[in-house]
């Protein structure tokens, strides 16, 4: 059974750091890759980054957070990180990791899902 587990939303003040978590079972890297969307009240689910997609070897990046948030994994633990620095009002919003085999920027085509962990920027 594939399961993902989010962990390390809070509260911090712009310009802040904070790292999220996303803990998988069920699946190994080789097979399907991991993403982060988010979703902030009244908006879409934005495509924030993604690790891991089949025929893809470096990761991807929503504009908005290229250059401030950063994925990586730990395939031992069975972990994908995003360490998200300089945080903006913006950001905030409750933050999903997918996993799905290739990579879109879609969520509706992303199979497999998290519960969500909350992350909320002050200005």
């Amino acid at each position: 059974e594939v399961r993902l587990v989010e962990s390390g939303g809070g509260l911090v003040q712009a310009g802040e750091s904070l790292t999220l978590s996303c803990v998988v079972s069920g699946f190994t890297f080789k097979d399907y890759g991991v993403g982060w969307f988010r979703q902030a009240p009244g908006k879409e689910s934005e495509g924030v980054a993604c690790i891991h997609s089949v025929g893809y070897d470096e990761p991807f990046y929503a504009n908005s957070v290229k250059g401030r948030f950063t994925i990586s994994s730990d395939s031992a633990k069975g972990t994908v990180y995003l360490r998200m620095t300089n945080l903006k009002p913006e950001d905030t919003a409750v933050y999903f990791c997918a996993a799905n085999k290739f990579y879109s920027r879609t969520a509706a085509s992303w199979e497999y899902w998290g519960q969500g962990t909350q992350v909320t920027v002050s200005s």
